[in-house]
């Protein structure tokens, strides 16, 4: 397995787990006092099914935050065995921290879909080569069209799909658990697989394998001479993309299509910071390029500043307290 960079400043770790919480709107307050008194800057999502989220600091305050969620009494053991990925970056990959109250940490909006009855059966890096080998099994790629734009598996297939919430459709347009007997899935690091494999069992699917840990996990263990990955790997913060000895490769991110960006189509002509890129130069009305032209001066201001972008903390704690009183609100008429 590949070492540590522990020189390196920053510390990420990207982290979740499927579990009753019942009393997430509760959580909430904790979790982001926590991070904020150790410096800790990225996103949480807290929903009544789980956690899931990815937050960077130093070395030291990571290892606190994991320590907190196994030991502090008001999460009742419930983290003990969390999945967490660690990579390491000299730049800070977020701006701020946020902790989020959700209806589902990973959505996909099918109550079937319960990674705490069911899951399918899971692969370890070290045998996913020898699984995907097999002709008769189908290799889904559960993630979304801009990042299965980076890089993907040999052999497998892009549901082309812009949300997560569409993989629904494409299983029921695609497959067929009368035709399909074995399927493989992998995503980013495992979350979406565990929501995906729960799905496709209900829906009758016998063999569904997945990915432990996802395509990070595949990355850190699998050297490079014996990879079956092809390209990069989108991840969720200002890294953009790592390659296989997760390091970041160097893209960055159409702020208007959330497409990843090469040198190449950085420097094309429809090109345009924050507004457009040659992916959805065709895409955009005059009107949503006029918006994003103001929000792209309207975080260059910030920046020039030394603030984070779209407001403040002050600001972000106002709107996710709005949101906390809303849940609260709802969970409320439930009870009644």
């Amino acid at each position: 397995m590949r070492q540590c960079k522990e020189t390196q400043q920053f510390k990420v770790a990207a982290l979740y787990k499927f579990v009753a919480l019942p009393d997430y709107i509760e959580l909430q307050p904790s979790l982001l006092t926590f991070c904020r008194q150790h410096d800790l800057r990225g996103t949480l999502l807290v929903a009544a099914e789980g956690i899931n989220g990815t937050i960077a600091g130093s070395p030291a305050d990571i290892d606190a935050f994991i320590a907190y969620l196994h030991e502090a009494n008001i999460f009742k053991n419930r983290f003990n065995a969390i999945d967490v990925k660690y990579s390491y970056t000299d730049a800070p990959p977020f701006l701020r921290m946020k902790v989020r109250l959700k209806r589902e940490i990973v959505t996909l909006r099918a109550d079937e879909a319960d990674p705490t009855k069911q899951v399918g059966t899971y692969v370890s890096p070290d045998q996913w080569n020898d699984l995907i080998a097999d002709p008769e099994l189908v290799i889904l790629d559960t993630r979304n069209d801009y990042e299965v734009a980076l890089g993907t598996f040999e052999g497998a297939i892009d549901p082309k799909t812009e949300n997560f919430t569409q993989f629904k459709d494409f299983i029921a347009e695609t497959l067929s658990p009368d035709t399909t007997k074995k399927v493989a899935m992998f995503c980013t690091g495992g979350i979406r697989c565990e929501k995906a494999s729960a799905y496709m069992l209900a829906q009758g699917y016998e063999e569904v394998f997945h990915l432990k840990g996802g395509i990070l996990n595949y990355l850190e263990t699998v050297p490079q001479e014996n990879s079956k990955w092809q390209g990069d790997c989108f991840v969720f913060d200002e890294r953009v993309a790592v390659n296989h000895d997760l390091e970041p490769s160097g893209h960055t991110q159409c702020h208007a299509c959330r497409m990843p960006l090469n040198d190449e189509e950085r420097n094309s002509a429809d090109f345009i910071e924050g507004v457009q890129c040659p992916h959805c130069r065709d895409s955009k009305s005059n009107t949503e390029r006029e918006r994003a032209r103001a929000r792209q001066h309207q975080m260059e201001l910030a920046k020039a500043r030394g603030l984070a972008h779209i407001g403040d903390d002050a600001i972000g704690d106002a709107a996710e307290m709005k949101q906390q009183k809303k849940l609260a609100k709802e969970k409320a008429r439930e009870r009644a």
